[in-house]
């Protein structure tokens, strides 16, 4: 596939959350594969429970069309459906990128749940529950699947989470989501120390509000709760407070990711990084 750079040639990337259309993880999987990276899709793959509807996940069809396109320009794709809540399928797809790929080199905890969006007196402990499992938990089962590889395989790493900016401030309406990226800060802090005698950097991504097809819903839930006359509005409000006036686009995620796993970020580790267009400055 035409590039200019094949920075991250004879590895292998892991994506979780990569299998929607628009997505930030779809974005993520396209840059590291266009920069030479051999790429594991991976979604949930079907409906499994209230908290997963059909229209909020990546499906499986989905995913390997978006593989299909990607073996059209040349890269080395291959999917796996895995549900992050489960340990023991976090553990599969590690062992698959290592079957398929030879390799285990970059990890990114794409993986979430953006969607259960309620006022505090409303949620019910199984909403609470199913975004903790996969926001939080399931990035520490990623997390710890990667690192066992990468500290087996001697060579070094790297491991991404796509946290927020609800990672550096509160949300209303979004109880779990902002505790469990807020969770993620603490998390990349105390697995960097472990793991920096390895050679493996550990990261977070803290985008404002990016437009993909979770983004689009949030975009009406938030319009109405917060009294604006149309979803128009509700984002016309959002750029004039961003110093670069506009809200983020998946491929400022994406960019943010390749740095990050880049040799140019080697000594770069426990760090949160804002990609935010100056909104979130801290």
């Amino acid at each position: 596939m035409a590039t200019t750079t094949l920075r991250f040639a004879g590895k292998t990337a892991v994506v979780t959350g990569s299998g929607r259309r628009g997505g930030l993880g779809e974005a993520i999987v396209r840059r590291l594969a266009a920069d030479g990276a051999k790429v594991v899709l991976s979604d949930i793959g079907r409906a499994s429970g209230p908290e997963t509807p059909a229209d909020m996940i990546g499906q499986a069809a989905e995913m390997d069309a978006i593989a299909a396109e990607l073996r059209g320009q040349g890269a080395k794709v291959s999917t796996f459906a895995c549900d992050v809540r489960r340990y023991e399928a976090v553990q599969a797809l590690g062992a698959h990128a290592m079957a398929e790929h030879g390799s285990l080199d970059i990890w990114v905890n794409n993986a979430g749940i953006g969607y259960i969006m309620k006022p505090l007196l409303e949620v019910e402990p199984a909403d609470w529950a199913a975004v903790i499992d996969v926001n939080l938990t399931g990035a520490f089962y990623g997390l710890k699947v990667a690192a066992a590889a990468m500290v087996e395989q001697g060579r070094g790493g790297r491991i991404v989470n796509i946290a927020s900016q609800a990672a550096k401030s509160g949300f209303p309406h979004a109880q779990a989501y902002t505790a469990s990226k807020h969770g993620l800060v603490g998390l990349v802090r105390s697995a960097a120390i472990e793991l920096g005698p390895h050679g493996i950097t550990v990261n977070n991504v803290c985008p404002n509000h990016v437009t993909t097809g979770l983004g689009a819903w949030q975009n009406g839930y938030f319009a109405r709760v917060t009294g604006h006359d149309s979803v128009e509005a509700y984002l016309a409000a959002m750029a004039a407070r961003i110093p670069l006036r506009r809200p983020g686009r998946a491929g400022d995620t994406a960019d943010a990711v390749a740095f990050l796993c880049s040799d140019e970020a080697a000594y770069i580790t426990a760090e949160s990084m804002n990609v935010s267009g100056g909104e979130e400055p801290h």
